[in-house]
């Protein structure tokens, strides 16, 4: 069964647009295209696009899956196994540093909320803590606390 991009994209809930960029790197397989010049793809591209998909998941980049597909695809004899572990190792070293990001942006957030429990809950203003809010003299020309 040979199917347009569009036909893919209905059958793999990928966006055309993504579907036309993995083709042009030459990750998905195709069959070529129509008299119209249309893409045409079989059965094939739906792995392609189950497998990018999979990576994706897990984290990788399109171009580190680009790469991937050049050992792959190419007259090379090496192993994707070990190549991919490379990545995925990457990929964790990657998702680690932004674990500890995050976490300091909830220890950020607990604090902010420690000292500004009241203003928070409503029983207090953070207006009161604006230097300016409460004396007329010390605001800039034309601005009004």
């Amino acid at each position: 069964m040979v199917m347009t991009v569009g036909g893919l994209s209905r059958r793999t809930g990928v966006p055309v647009k993504t579907l036309r960029e993995y083709e042009d790197m030459g990750l998905i397989y195709t069959v070529g295209r129509s008299a119209g010049n249309y893409r045409l793809f079989d059965e094939d591209a739906l792995w392609c696009v189950g497998l990018i998909g999979s990576l994706r998941g897990l984290g990788l980049t399109v171009a580190e899956i680009r790469g991937l597909a050049e050992i792959y695809l190419g007259q090379s004899q090496e192993p994707i196994g070990p190549r991919l572990a490379e990545l995925l190792h990457a990929v964790r070293a990657r998702t680690d540093d932004r674990i500890s990001d995050l976490t300091d942006l909830l220890r950020r957030i607990d604090d902010f909320e420690a000292d500004h429990g009241a203003e928070l809950a409503g029983l207090a203003d953070f207006r009161d803590q604006d230097p300016r809010s409460g004396n007329p003299l010390d605001s800039p020309p034309g601005v009004r606390p």
